[in-house]
């Protein structure tokens, strides 16, 4: 990844904000003196300190810096008290929130004059390997989307895209670590019922799912090309394909659509 040419404010150090501020200086994409970060909370700002990042206690302060992109790692419950004293400051300024179910309408009524870009991230951005939908508002320019793409990009995937797809992206790949995690935990529960040991099968599945996943992305091959590969007509896996397909694909759209649903409950909250 080369170097950016930017400098970052993020406001938050939570999972998610502490875990972009890491990703940026662990993937070269900025070295730690280009980002700030401010949290209430000083134990959170202690791990992103030793790494050399500016930390304060207060928005105001982080705001004051002038960085070129101001980042809101803040919960969307949150989100308006978080940003209403910092607003004014914020004026023509490329802001990003990254907060659930809060639209581009919203945030740039909370943010008037500021040119506002929404993202939503997943948590493996703290490996290196999210998965980030980005989306402009009607006052950010292409450029801005560009870069804040390659922000996200550093810390994994990210695609531009228009903001009913960015909610559809949230509901598969913002939810979609839980989905896998819980996809592993039924998997293992269902080999310890055949009589595997827990904690064996647990690290059987989980290095299975480890190795598919680096095999997809290395070939860039189609999952159904790669499930051909290791089913044989009549034999194991085809039966055991045939059991799970119907109800994992329904289960799948279940899924979606209800993390859709809530997403539209939030934003009209």
């Amino acid at each position: 990844m080369s170097r950016l040419d930017c400098s970052v404010g993020i406001v938050g150090a939570g999972s998610m904000g502490g875990a972009i501020a890491r990703g940026l200086v662990a993937s070269g994409a900025l070295d730690a003196s280009s980002i700030a970060s401010c949290d209430p909370s000083a134990s959170m700002l202690e791990p992103l300190a030793e790494l050399g990042i500016r930390c304060f206690a207060s928005g105001d302060e982080l705001v004051a810096l002038g960085t070129d992109v101001v980042i809101l790692a803040v919960k969307p419950q949150i989100l308006p008290a978080v940003v209403a004293p910092l607003a004014g400051s914020l004026e023509g300024r490329l802001v990003v929130s990254i907060a659930a179910g809060v639209n581009l309408d919203t945030l740039e009524g909370l943010l008037p004059g500021a040119r506002v870009v929404r993202v939503m991230p997943n948590l493996p951005i703290q490996v290196l390997s999210g998965a980030s939908a980005v989306c402009a508002g009607t006052r950010a320019t292409a450029d801005d989307a560009n870069l804040v793409r390659d922000l996200f990009a550093s810390l994994g995937s990210a695609q531009v895209m228009r903001e009913d797809q960015l909610d559809v992206a949230g509901a598969v790949s913002g939810c979609g670590p839980a989905y896998f995690a819980l996809f592993v935990d039924d998997l293992t529960r269902a080999g310890v019922r055949a009589g595997l040991p827990a904690a064996a099968c647990r690290e059987m599945v989980l290095a299975t799912m480890r190795g598919v996943a680096q095999q997809l992305i290395d070939s860039g091959e189609h999952p159904r090309a790669y499930m051909d590969k290791v089913t044989s007509p009549g034999g194991t896996t085809a039966a055991g394909l045939q059991a799970m397909e119907a109800s994992l694909f329904y289960a799948a759209s279940d899924a979606v659509d209800a993390a859709l649903e809530r997403t539209r409950e939030l934003a009209e909250a």
